[in-house]
């Protein structure tokens, strides 16, 4: 899975930060130290780690992964990583 979307709401800089969702790969998940979760009201599971948006980044450039992009959606910051 070469693409991986990561985001967190921008009260939240801190963390925590989601890193993927039902379908993102378990071995990778287990290594950002991510669990899964629901969220009220919603039907689809998404992967989270307590840490900053920046320590993930910095886990997941030491796997290979790269920003392709970045931006704000509404409350949202949402970055798009790919791995070679």
């Amino acid at each position: 899975m070469p693409y991986l979307l990561i985001s967190t709401q921008i009260r939240l800089e801190a963390g925590p930060t989601m890193v993927g969702d039902e379908h993102s790969d378990p071995h990778l998940m287990s290594i950002l130290g991510a669990t899964k979760r629901t969220t009220l009201g919603n039907n689809f599971c998404e992967y989270y780690v307590n840490d900053a948006p920046r320590v993930v980044l910095d886990k997941l450039e030491s796997l290979g992964y790269r920003v392709v992009s970045m931006t704000g959606v509404g409350q949202t910051l949402v970055w798009c990583l790919h791995r070679e």
